[in-house]
């Protein structure tokens, strides 16, 4: 398992900025950095923890004023990274549940606290992009696996705030799956 980081700023230019500072500062990879709704910019890196922790205080430091949010996960679920790539398609779901947040650094929190609190698949982290700054997570699995994941990703963001809503889906419409591509 590897670490990542993750920077959410209000600025495209700081974010840019932010992005060179990080990698200039220690051996990481750039796994994301572009911007995001509402004129937002999140930066993705991963690498060894201290590598990250390096390349995370340079951002902060470029990010000033400009920071939103800010995550470091150590040892996080390999299926993180790949549904930000959105890496995974079910073909016969049991069931779908849905976390939808108001942060996209939540929406990561979240999506790492689901898949390792029961078995599930997660299928995408959608991150900001083209639905007003807000961010989401589909993941797949049992129903009962499902609703245990769900309820874990929601606790990561209820206290703050930040959740909108969480939904489970039974034995969802293939249709309705394939949208979600």
């Amino acid at each position: 398992m590897i670490t990542i980081g993750f920077l959410e700023l209000n600025s495209i230019a700081k974010g840019i900025e932010a992005a060179d500072a990080m990698c200039k500062a220690a051996q990481v990879s750039l796994l994301a950095s572009k911007p995001s709704c509402p004129g937002k910019y999140n930066i993705l890196i991963s690498g060894e923890v201290s590598a990250v922790q390096s390349a995370m205080k340079n951002g902060r430091l470029i990010a000033g004023s400009h920071l939103v949010d800010d995550l470091v996960i150590p040892r996080v679920h390999d299926e993180v990274i790949e549904a930000i790539n959105m890496g995974t398609y079910p073909e016969h779901p049991e069931s779908i549940g849905i976390l939808e947040y108001f942060s996209v650094t939540a929406s990561i929190i979240g999506a790492d606290a689901a898949v390792k609190s029961a078995n599930v698949h997660l299928i995408e982290i959608r991150m900001g992009s083209g639905i007003g700054g807000k961010s989401f997570v589909t993941l797949t699995g049992d129903v009962s696996a499902v609703q245990t994941a769900v309820k874990n990703g929601a606790a990561t963001a209820e206290e703050k705030g930040y959740l909108v809503n969480k939904v489970v889906i039974p034995h969802p419409n293939m249709q309705v799956v394939k949208s979600l591509y």
